[in-house]
């Protein structure tokens, strides 16, 4: 057998058609390199019991404990049986049930005092933990030879499974390929390992399936972190090298020119945190190569503000810069933002317009013929130094004179394929400037956006006011709830203005139902981010039934408007407009005011159904408000129990309104699989065994010796099996797909 097919071989030619066909199709593992990759979650020590309290709801667990007692109940008037039997760990309970002909064997099996491992999903029956129809496996006594035969050592793997493969046959079936384990290529370098003292793959993969001790789970799992968080770094250094060498026209200073008189006219100084991004941005804009910079910073820290005086520096320069806003509200806000900001200067060879001043131009899918005509005349003949859009900017149509800079807002919502096609509309490759408001720990920064410098702001600018935030338990407490829409009426009686928040617009046919639902890209949260745990029971709230239930009740008299994505541009554009007017008391909408979105004197902002959000995006809604004078109320309704995961994550984001420690939370909070995100491409969620927070001395160290291996030999033409795993990684797609995330 060849060294690299022994790890390519189909799993149905080791462990037969049924087990490889449940094996590929609900845990994603088709070869046996794969189910070697399949690491246990956690190991059970015989004679160890698993604590029951902290068993999460709705998910296949395995679980060893002891049957505490057993009993069958007749029901149906007698015609219907059914065996409850109750484990116990000495300190929670779980119970078991059974049902019909099913129960028999059970009844034999689990007399009280009993040792075994259990499978099942965990749900709640009369509020008491339970699990239907689990499988098992006994650790003593007669019939359990079976599972313990396997596990002679003391510590038992406890493999991530699902319903259709229990933990134990998983383990069966890791048995048959471990043999393997023997042909795996080692991705390292020798010399790394060596000054690492790491272990060598095989036995790192031999010694995590089948430990004999707890020091052989710790060098396993450190050398496995390794792997993975070294390749990944080592196609982030190839790509950053790469775009080193691309050439690209150096944009330096221009004193005297258009960002100077901006500056002169700006009404307040600008914060140290805006001086020292606006430096490095213009040191990078300055070189030959393009500049790829992230900026990261606080909802309101001044983002648009650095973005913008960037794109001056640009213009100033004979260039041209284009800001690609995910949505059509997005675009048009900042084109109404900056065209206020720059005032006469935006309106270069106009009448009135400032003599050094440009055009400001608002390039969007649905704008009328001849005002589309006359933007794209604008910036092929270059008498628009600045464009503000959405995709339509990528459109083949669309030719700029010399595009030097884009600018994109809310990067990870757009697709490589559209950035891409950006780039190539410049002469030379433009600079490139991410803007996002969702702050990034470093460590998350270095795994996905590892190509990227990053600039952070986390200064808030003077005058901006403190956000008060609470839950309200809808459900608990409902006079919680009517006082919330009192407060709200406070407010405009105050002369200020509300948002109302719900995840769904209504009366759509394909409503989500529930968790797990999935939402529309920009409309109810992130692209394919699943609903957070809601009620299954009911449809999330929508802004249209509770914009009608606020107008004839609790809002009666003021007026209340709806904003959602299915709305017509214009009638968008109107109700923003006549909202920042002070025309509208309280507006009614979905996610879509999420980002961008300014009017001062919105001060209160009440969230329906706030646990069907992620974290990071109910720190972004809260954002909108307390951007003026007045201070700022944000209420977070849920109907989820006190005790539940849901709710501690609300109760995270009333706590604080540090960004960067919810986003630790948030990250802290998710699973494994998904704590880098859908949207990032597969790459990013192979990590198995790396975790990006805690684990952030290794990914630090293996960036460093990423970068030198790269620097030294940046084809990797002295490492055969560090470039067969980045093939691995990355085919030639996710290549391109590791760009910007």
């Amino acid at each position: 057998m060849d060294t690299v097919s022994a790890l390519d071989e189909p799993l149905k030619k080791i462990l037969g058609g049924t087990t490889a066909k449940v094996m590929a199709e609900q845990l994603g593992l088709n070869t046996v390199g794969d189910l070697l990759h399949h690491y246990p979650r956690r190991y059970a020590e015989r004679g160890e019991l698993t604590r029951l309290s902290d068993l999460p709801l709705d998910e296949h667990v395995t679980v060893v404990a002891r049957v505490a007692d057993a009993r069958v109940l007749k029901f149906n008037n007698g015609r219907g049986q059914r065996l409850e039997v109750t484990l116990t760990d000495g300190s929670g309970r779980l119970q078991l049930v059974f049902f019909g002909k099913g129960i028999h064997k059970p009844h034999k099996d689990l007399l009280p005092g009993r040792r075994a491992m259990f499978a099942g999903k965990v749900s709640v029956f009369n509020r008491k933990l339970q699990l239907a129809h689990p499988e098992y496996a006994l650790l003593d006594g007669e019939g359990g030879e079976e599972a313990v035969d396997a596990f002679a050592g003391r510590l038992m793997p406890i493999y991530p499974a699902c319903q259709q493969m229990a933990s134990w046959k998983i383990a069966k079936a890791v048995d048959a390929v471990l043999p393997s384990a023997r042909e795996a290529l080692d991705p390292l370098p020798e010399a790394l390992r060596a000054g690492r003292a790491l272990l060598p793959l095989p036995e790192a993969l031999e010694k995590v399936h089948r430990p004999r001790t707890k020091a052989d789970i710790e060098d396993a799992r450190s050398r496995l972190k390794w792997d993975e968080a070294f390749v990944l770094q080592v196609a982030l250094a190839r790509r950053r090298m790469a775009e080193t060498q691309l050439p690209a026209t150096p944009r330096p200073l221009t004193p005297g020119g258009l960002l100077d008189a901006f500056d002169a006219k700006l009404p307040f100084t600008l914060t140290d945190g805006q001086q020292k991004v606006s430096r490095e941005i213009f040191d990078d804009l300055a070189t030959d190569h393009p500049m790829h910079r992230l900026l990261q910073g606080e909802v309101g820290s001044g983002k648009t503000l650095v973005a913008l005086r960037a794109m001056l520096a640009v213009v100033d320069t004979g260039g041209q810069a284009a800001m690609l806003a995910p949505t059509e509200v997005l675009a048009q806000q900042h084109h109404r933002s900056i065209t206020e900001m720059m005032g006469e200067l935006a309106e270069g060879g106009m009448l009135g317009g400032a003599e050094q001043g440009t055009k400001v131009v608002l390039l969007t899918g649905s704008m009328g013929a001849a005002a589309r005509r006359q933007a794209l005349l604008d910036l092929v003949t270059g008498e628009a130094g600045i464009v503000i859009g959405t995709h339509a900017l990528i459109e083949d149509k669309v030719q700029f004179h010399d595009l030097g800079l884009v600018v994109v807002d809310e990067q990870h919502r757009f697709g490589v394929e559209q950035r891409d096609a950006l780039r190539g509309k410049g002469k030379q490759p433009p600079h490139l400037l991410v803007m996002t408001a969702t702050p990034i720990p470093r460590t998350v920064a270095m795994t996905v956006f590892g190509d990227l410098e990053t600039s952070v702001l986390d200064q808030l600018p003077a005058g901006r006011s403190p956000i008060a935030s609470h839950v309200v338990p809808a459900k608990d407490k409902p006079h919680f709830l009517a006082r919330a829409w009192e407060r709200v009426r406070e407010e405009v009686e105050a002369g200020h203005q509300a948002y109302v928040v719900c995840p769904r617009i209504g009366d759509e046919e394909d409503a989500p139902k529930g968790k797990g639902a999935k939402k529309k890209s920009g409309e109810s949260g992130e692209p394919g981010e699943e609903a957070a745990a809601g009620d299954d029971k009911r449809p999330p709230l929508a802004v249209l039934e509770i914009a009608d239930q606020l107008a004839k009740g609790p809002l009666a008299g003021l007026r209340v408007e709806v904003l959602h994505g299915r709305m017509h541009p214009d009638d968008k554009d109107a109700v923003m407009r006549r909202f920042a007017a002070g025309e509208v008391d309280a507006l009614v909408a979905t996610t879509v005011i999420e980002v961008g979105v300014n009017v001062p004197n919105a001060t209160a902002m009440v969230i329906m159904d706030a646990d069907r959000f992620g974290v990071s995006q109910l720190h972004q809604l809260r954002g909108r408000v307390g951007r003026g004078s007045a201070p700022g109320l944000c209420l977070l309704v849920s109907e989820m129990p006190e005790a539940s995961p849901a709710r501690a994550r609300l109760a995270a984001v009333a706590g604080t309104l540090d960004g960067f420690e919810l986003s630790r939370i948030d990250l802290e909070q998710r699973r494994e699989g998904d704590v880098l995100g859908q949207a990032q491409s597969g790459a990013r969620t192979s990590l198995r065994m790396l975790a990006v927070i805690e684990d952030e001395q290794v990914i630090e160290a293996a960036r460093e010796e990423a970068t030198a291996v790269v620097a030294a030999d940046p084809e990797l033409t002295g490492y055969p099996e560090l470039r067969t795993a980045l093939q691995a990684l990355l085919d030639a797609e996710r290549e391109q797909y590791l760009d910007k995330g």
